[in-house]
């Protein structure tokens, strides 16, 4: 009796959790392709170079990424760092990327530069407060689904980011860290 009780219940949970409808929705990471994002700059998950920031010459590095997902009309690239002390700090964000550019060039931009924290458009190098330990930058490339977000000119960070989640087909990644001391 106790096998079939636990053996009802098991199955009374399992269609419950899922049923027989597939979420599709792109803002689920298990449905968003993963494509490669790199640097001839920086490596992932290792101290970027001085020259990349506040403390250097403060100028973009290098970034180049393989084919993104099929469907693939425009790009959005966000840079943050999630360790700043009043929350994350957007750094740099682009977008109306064209889906066949494959790289930008260091100390370059391309699409539409999106507003940063600081109020500027443009890339703003890794700048934590001294003593602050090592802080992630994180150098997200969206691919996306229109050719165009629609966002005003100079948009803020945030916004290109919540618009560029709600049309996503695929998401590349690379973190690098800074630290000063």
């Amino acid at each position: 009796m106790w096998m079939r009780l636990a053996a009802a219940l098991l199955l009374t949970g399992a269609a419950g959790c899922g049923g027989t409808k597939e979420d599709k929705s792109v803002n689920d990471s298990t449905t968003v392709a993963q494509f490669a994002l790199a640097s001839s700059d920086i490596e992932d998950r290792q101290p970027i170079a001085a020259v990349y920031t506040c403390d250097g010459s403060n100028q973009s590095p290098q970034l180049s990424w393989d084919e993104p997902p099929p469907g693939t009309k425009s790009l959005a690239l966000i840079v943050d760092d999630p360790d700043a002390p009043s929350g994350t700090f957007h750094h740099w964000g682009a977008y109306d990327i064209p889906g066949a550019v494959r790289s930008i060039p260091r100390g370059q931009t391309i699409g539409t530069q999106a507003t940063n924290d600081a109020g500027k458009r443009g890339y703003m190098g890794p700048c934590p407060p001294q003593g602050h330990g090592p802080h992630h930058y994180h150098f997200k490339l969206y691919a996306l689904d229109v050719d165009k977000l629609g966002l005003p000119e100079g948009a803020k960070i945030p916004d290109v980011e919540q618009a560029a989640k709600q049309h996503q087909v695929g998401m590349a990644e690379l973190v690098a860290t800074y630290e000063r001391k």
